[in-house]
């Protein structure tokens, strides 16, 4: 707080000294630039804060929007400042979002549309939306101004980003992943990407609605969640893998203790015994990291009836597919790969970054016995995100980990910007028939074959 004063004292006093305009300069401190508004904002801004009382419970957001309104009131007829009616309401709306949100970044987060927001330093701001990039008018005052959001955003997380830590990963408490990167590794000032999570997480219906799946993959996909079938989501960034792992999870029955393990927690899993579980990088001292590998053992001594891994993306999947191994079934993760056979020899390599020295076959009979079905996920052309394939790991031909198409996306082509085309089935029908007929549901032959439902999305 006193930092922000003497800041305050520094430019009223530079402001006092005497200097001598031009015409030019005076017809614009009678047209105040946009300069002269940043000014204005920081000056009543920090006022703002130095004068609010630091025991404010900031969680009762009314009470304290209603405080911080009184204060701007007295601060604005302090200035002697002649605003309209607009303009006074909007500046106080980017200072309330300033001390009680995120600043810039608020009416962005607030749009349900918008997918994706990433900030490329303090003036290039650009989001997703419809599946389609494009830049917008928000801007920060300044690199410090953007750092100051960032540590805002990770510092109630027990989480640090500065030069000898220069990266991070985050959440928002609404579950939206944060990744933030500074300079010295930034060369464009602090980097910040903001993937978002519907406040309603999406269902199998709106799923279908969008074109990425069909009825029938999710009638199929349904039956191997309940019959504990080992599922891995695979796809390239961006391709809604953990969006597709929430809707999955809906599938998972109510009474089964479910255990998440994730970087920066984001499911949002609706049953009742659900633990979460999240990593946690080393301290300033380069102690205290809890990995994800280390969590996934953890995971194995609390009894859990499914073990949902956020992502697979290092040693931690050897004690995955441990884990498959031995008895938990019905677990799933998502990878980063471009198809299936990728996503098999990404386990692999993942594996052997373990250390063990295990042969090649070996590492295979290991991901061949864990693994059930693989789901594979695709961003088309049009921005769209479609299942492309639904697989079934049938097991092992020497040393080749063996896969059948259930379900494949066939292309017909690009029309009015969409792509056209249609998941259909193979004519195959799983091997994994029999456990899912054991757990008491009976698919319709036709779900597989030939004459089964089939239309354009």
């Amino acid at each position: 707080m006193s930092l922000l004063r003497r800041i305050e004292q520094e430019k009223q006093s530079s402001a006092q000294q005497p200097t001598q305009m031009s015409e030019m300069q005076v017809r614009r401190r009678a047209a105040p630039s946009r300069d002269a508004y940043m000014d204005l904002k920081t000056r009543i801004q920090n006022k703002l804060i130095a004068e609010l009382d630091p025991t404010l419970d900031v969680t009762r957001t009314d009470e304290v929007r209603k405080t911080i309104e009184e204060l701007y009131d007295n601060i604005l007829t302090e200035e002697a400042r002649v605003l309209s009616r607009v303009e006074r309401q909007r500046l106080f709306e980017q200072i309330v979002s300033e001390i009680l949100g995120l600043g810039p970044l608020e009416p962005l987060i607030a749009d349900p549309t918008i997918t994706e927001i990433m900030v490329n330093g303090s003036k290039n701001v650009y989001i997703e939306r419809d599946g389609k990039i494009v830049r917008t008018n928000a801007i920060f005052e300044s690199d410090e101004h953007l750092m100051r959001i960032i540590e805002k955003i990770v510092a109630p997380l027990g989480r640090r980003i500065d030069e000898s830590s220069p990266y991070v990963d985050a959440r928002l408490p609404d579950g939206s992943r944060v990744n933030a990167v500074i300079p010295p590794i930034s060369l464009v000032g602090p980097v910040l990407t903001i993937r978002k999570f519907f406040k309603i997480p999406l269902t199998v219906e709106k799923l279908i609605e969008f074109g990425t799946v069909t009825p029938e993959v999710m009638e199929l996909l349904r039956a191997c969640v309940i019959a504990k079938l080992n599922i891995l989501i695979s796809g390239g960034t961006g391709t809604g893998k953990t969006t597709f792992l929430n809707v999955l999870s809906g599938f998972i029955p109510n009474d089964e203790r479910v255990l998440t393990v994730e970087n920066a927690a984001e499911l949002q899993l609706r049953q009742e015994h659900v633990v979460t579980l999240e990593s946690r990088p080393p301290n300033i001292e380069g102690r205290g990291e809890i990995t994800i590998q280390d969590l996934v053992i953890n995971t194995l001594r609390m009894r859990p009836d499914r073990i949902i891994v956020g992502e697979c993306r290092g040693p931690e999947a050897f004690d995955m597919l441990q884990a498959m191994n031995t008895g938990h079934e019905g677990s799933m993760t998502t990878v980063h790969a471009n198809g299936t056979r990728d996503a098999l020899a990404r386990l692999e390599n993942m594996v052997l970054m373990a250390g063990m020295e295990l042969p090649h076959r070996a590492i295979r009979e290991q991901i061949a016995g864990a693994l059930n079905v693989i789901i594979q996920l695709q961003r088309m052309r049009d921005g769209g995100r479609k299942v492309v394939s639904i697989s079934e790991v049938q097991g092992m031909e020497g040393d080749v980990i063996t896969m059948s198409d259930i379900f494949k996306f066939e292309t017909a082509g690009f029309e009015n910007g969409r792509v056209i085309g249609a998941l259909r089935p193979t004519g195959l029908r799983p091997k994994a028939m029999n456990r899912i007929e054991e757990s008491g549901i009976h698919l319709p032959p036709s779900i597989f074959g030939i004459a089964s439902q089939r239309g354009r999305y």
